[in-house]
């Protein structure tokens, strides 16, 4: 007599097929159960290794349905032929790991607040490919004098969080008199001790030594060019050449990075409270 074996589970308790994708080098999935999010370096004996945007490596095993790819359970297995040699993935600028053909995110409804044009066009230059695929949006104030008023009128909550990035944000000065008033849990500002956002680039980039010291009451951009011989009537131009000389983060001081990384992690969830 012929056998069967029968299967009693119900249709509806037995898990959806999920689709097969190839563990290729520079795919970025996430391991649901840690959380980990990074870039596929290497696939090798039942294990692949990713790595994150700092730089950080895990092994995780290949087990059906064990990833997530843009959102959706998938189950990675090992790529034929050459393509599953490991591979470092491409970098952007911020150092994190390049998403080829990813499309950017919908924008949240939180943003990113900078004091002016300048540090706008270096965040955007620098972090640019990381905020449209995080959805952040970054605007600038013309100065931080209103900030309380403004995040104020913000409104910032749960779903909508605000960060603010401040010159010269040290003990004791104006903006950190004002940045103290900003008491909002789902506001964070922090600020890097720089005069200007111009400060923050590496000297190195530019072929100085050094930042040269203004005069105090003096303004620092014009005092900087007549220093170094720039042209002073148009900062404006000097700023755009300043901008074309920065590569990547590593152009720029630590003080800054870590406080635009901090403000990332705040308005996308993934730090602060």
């Amino acid at each position: 007599m012929r056998q069967y074996s029968a299967d009693l589970t119900p249709p509806w308790k037995k898990p959806k097929p999920v689709p097969e994708v190839p563990a290729e080098p520079g795919l970025v999935v996430e391991e649901p159960g840690t959380g980990f999010c990074g870039a596929v370096i290497r696939c090798e004996a039942g294990t692949v290794t990713l790595e994150d945007r700092f730089g950080k490596h895990r092994v995780f095993p290949l087990e059906p349905r064990g990833f997530l790819l843009e959102g959706r359970v998938v189950t990675l297995v090992k790529p034929s032929g050459a393509s599953a040699a490991s591979v470092r993935p491409t970098r952007t600028a911020s150092g994190s790991v390049a998403v080829p053909g990813a499309r950017a995110r919908v924008a949240r409804a939180g943003r990113i607040y900078v004091e002016g044009r300048h540090d706008a066009e270096l965040v955007e230059k620098v972090w640019g490919d990381d905020l449209r695929i995080e959805g952040v949006v970054v605007e600038y104030l013309e100065g931080v004098d209103d900030l309380p008023s403004i995040v104020a009128e913000f409104a910032p909550g749960p779903d909508a969080r605000l960060g603010v990035l401040v010159d010269h944000l040290l003990p004791g000065t104006k903006e950190w008199r004002i940045a103290q008033q900003v008491t909002s849990e789902h506001a964070l500002v922090v600020g890097h001790p720089y005069i200007d956002i111009w400060e923050a680039v590496k000297p190195s980039a530019l072929g100085i030594e050094a930042w040269p010291r203004v005069p105090h009451g003096q303004d620092w951009k014009t005092g900087v060019c007549r220093a170094l011989g720039w042209p002073s009537e148009n900062t404006g131009a000097v700023w755009q050449a300043i901008l074309k000389r920065v590569g990547s983060y590593k152009d720029l001081e630590p003080e800054l990075l870590g406080r635009v990384e901090e403000l990332i992690d705040f308005v996308t969830g993934s730090g602060g409270a």
